[in-house]
């Protein structure tokens, strides 16, 4: 009754810059369409929503950019000698 369960996939390796720059490329053609056709002044606010999904995106770029170097950057400390005096909690020898 209990069959034993399947291993969990490996996670992908996705590309979370460029998901989020199309996401922000969308808002910004919304943006000029509706700028282009001039929407009624009870439909103005769609100009601020795309405004909004367009500095909501580029705040995503900067997270993600600083987010990925940071673990690069803890993965350059991890590769290095086990001697290295730039490990903290170490002391040189």
């Amino acid at each position: 009754m209990n069959e034993p369960r399947p291993p969990d996939p490996s996670p992908l390796e996705t590309s979370d810059t460029a998901t989020i720059l199309a996401g922000t490329g969308v808002w910004l053609l919304a943006l000029v369409v509706i700028l282009i056709i001039g929407p009624s002044p009870e439909h103005r606010w769609w100009i601020w929503t795309c405004v909004a999904g367009i500095g909501l995106g580029l705040f995503g770029c900067w997270y993600v950019w600083r987010r990925d170097h940071r673990v690069s950057g803890r993965d350059e400390e991890n590769l290095g000698d086990e001697e290295d005096e730039s490990v903290p909690g170490r002391t040189p020898s």
